[in-house]
């Protein structure tokens, strides 16, 4: 897989988890307050396809570092960028996880 291709579906996987994260933020998908232009992505999608991505950097990761064991023409230093995108997409996705499961224990706390 060429590094363009790498970045972009870095790219693509840190703008599933950007969007998911400032649905999180405001109850109506829109930070601006104004109906978006197109019709947003149902919530469960965007989660699908941000973790969906975080195992798809994972598993490049693996890759890399496979490749390096067994000396097929991987990079030290290819190995340890592909490791710390997969590291930090899953804390993304954690610190995604904790804020929704945060948000249900305050739901499940109110008094109606």
């Amino acid at each position: 897989m060429s590094d363009e291709h790498k970045g972009e579906t870095m790219l693509s996987g840190i703008n599933s988890m950007a969007a998911a994260s400032s649905l999180l933020q405001s109850p109506g998908g829109s930070s601006s307050g104004t109906a978006p232009a197109a019709a947003p992505a149902p919530f469960a999608d965007l989660l699908t396809d941000a973790v969906g991505q975080v195992n798809r950097l994972e598993d490049q990761a693996t890759a890399a570092i496979t490749g390096l064991m067994t000396g097929t023409g991987v990079d030290v230093h290819q190995a340890m960028i592909a490791t710390q995108k997969a590291s930090m997409a899953f804390e993304l996705a954690l610190a995604v996880r904790n804020k929704a499961v945060q948000a249900y224990q305050q739901v499940v706390g109110m008094q109606f």
